[in-house]
């Protein structure tokens, strides 16, 4: 028999348990394009969050961190300058610096980063202003919610495993699959994990059906 898998992403697929672990806020009513010519997002979340705030941002040139953030840019009609060929966002910083030296480069960014590429840049002498324009906050579940022992988790961003960890206990016999390298290195030590070949949602979960028949 198949091991359930469970979904901690907001989004919704066919075939697998919904637990979505965190809820998204707009924090800004604006956003300040003063001196700047190029847009840097991080996540999908953010272009849609700058879409409620302001639809003008597609005036703007954008780079991106993965595929389905530069999916969503094009999707709304913005354009993209480049993409790492590797979902980090230290790959995306060095990008930058040996790339967009001469660009005037604005981050619409959530509250919380898992890497800090304000700080790498500045130390490669390159300015990155930054705007917070969303919030994340962690959903609320009761203990008897919790997967059932080897079930295999599906998380999407380190969010969603400190989320997690705050509503139920990690178990032993639980198995995780993660959209990244980044994500991965918030999970529990000695976890049994597996990391999706490329970053979006459904090739995490091609991971874990694989995983599950396996079981």
């Amino acid at each position: 028999m198949s091991a359930p898998v469970y979904l901690t992403s907001p989004a919704r697929r066919e075939g697998v348990f919904a637990l979505p672990m965190i809820r998204f806020e707009i924090v800004a009513d604006r956003i300040d394009y003063q001196g700047c010519d190029t847009l840097m997002f991080t996540s999908k979340q953010a272009v849609l969050s700058a879409e409620a705030i302001d639809p003008g941002w597609k005036r703007l040139p954008s780079v991106a961190i993965g595929p389905a953030t530069e999916a969503k840019i094009r999707e709304l009609g913005g354009e993209v300058l480049h993409r790492p060929k590797r979902f980090y966002g230290e790959n995306l910083a060095r990008d930058l610096a040996e790339l967009f030296r001469e660009r005037s480069i604005l981050y619409l960014r959530p509250e919380k980063v898992s890497f800090d590429s304000r700080g790498f840049l500045a130390r490669a002498g390159i300015e990155l202003r930054e705007q917070v324009i969303y919030r994340t906050s962690c959903r609320r579940y009761d203990a008897k919610e919790a997967p059932p022992p080897g079930a295999i988790i599906v998380f999407t961003s380190p969010s969603t495993i400190h989320c997690f960890l705050e509503n139920f206990p990690w178990s032993d016999k639980y198995r995780a699959v993660v959209i990244g390298e980044a994500t991965r290195e918030h999970l529990p030590e000695g976890c049994t994990v597996r990391v999706a070949e490329s970053p979006s949602i459904d090739a995490c979960l091609d991971v874990a059906a694989d995983w599950a028949r396996s079981a």
